[in-house]
């Protein structure tokens, strides 16, 4: 019995596997799950836990262990580096109750192996098993994007990615052309923390000059002064929307070409 029992976890394990990478023909993944008893039209979602250090066997035990609660969810890996929670979910799942999953899920591991790096990334639900692993496709964007754009957020949901995503799918060269004719040759490769920080302050505040210098507890010409700097070097006005918008993707172009820089050596 426990032959066969381990024998038919294997072969579910391999097939999710090769179901996530798209290595299966449509027609062999209604018969393999059909004889593995895998329900064909369940509602899913792919949730892939990335750590700080590579995986090995017993550290996807211990996941399966803290977070394989439900006998439906699938936990396996495909490479050394994340894990890969197919979630099974109830009809009345929505955007919310994902984000609270993947919450739950970062707070139970974080507890378990004190470990602050872990990020979690999901994809959009899907309704039958040939859409499984366009969910993962989803999931694994999300976690590169929110490395380039998000760095501050440990959960990043596919439906929440907005501008990065498409400057992510962005061709090299056209992202190349974009930074020179918004920067010239002063492309702000590192702008220092203070600059930074009033920046995002600006955004976030949606370029309202007397909120931010509140919140920032500089005075407002200080502050009119800095985004007057900016102008100058750039010929961009942040108090203008168009200006702003321009500025804002243009920084987040400049991040992307970083990240693909870092990741050449």
């Amino acid at each position: 019995s426990l032959l066969v029992a381990y024998k038919e976890r294997f072969d579910k394990d391999n097939f999710i596997k090769n179901l996530l990478l798209d290595n299966l023909l449509l027609v062999d993944i209604y018969n393999r799950a059909k004889k593995l008893h895998i329900d064909t039209e369940a509602k899913r979602v792919i949730f892939i836990i990335e750590t700080s250090h590579e995986k090995d066997n017993a550290a996807l035990e211990n996941v399966r262990n803290l977070l394989g609660g439900k006998s439906k969810d699938f936990i396996t890996a495909v490479d050394e580096k994340n894990i890969i929670v197919v979630k099974e979910l109830t009809e009345k799942d929505g955007a919310k109750e994902l984000e609270k999953m993947a919450k739950e899920m970062l707070d139970m591991l974080k507890e378990d192996t004190k470990d602050e790096q872990i990020r979690i990334a999901y994809g959009t639900i899907v309704h039958e098993i040939k859409e499984v692993s366009r969910s993962y496709k989803e999931a694994k964007m999300a976690l590169d994007v929110g490395k380039i754009f998000y760095v501050e957020k440990k959960v990043i949901a596919y439906s929440t990615l907005g501008i990065g995503r498409l400057i992510y799918q962005l061709p090299v060269n056209l992202c190349k052309i974009f930074i020179e004719e918004i920067f010239g040759d002063n492309v702000p490769m590192d702008l220092d923390e203070e600059t930074l920080n009033t920046l995002n302050k600006f955004f976030e505040n949606n370029l309202n000059v007397s909120e931010t210098s509140r919140q920032l507890f500089v005075h407002r010409n200080t502050l009119v002064y800095r985004i007057e700097k900016i102008q100058k070097s750039t010929g961009l006005d942040l108090r203008s929307f168009d200006d702003a918008l321009t500025f804002k993707i243009a920084l987040m172009v400049v991040n992307y070409m970083k990240y693909l820089d870092s990741q050449e050596y």
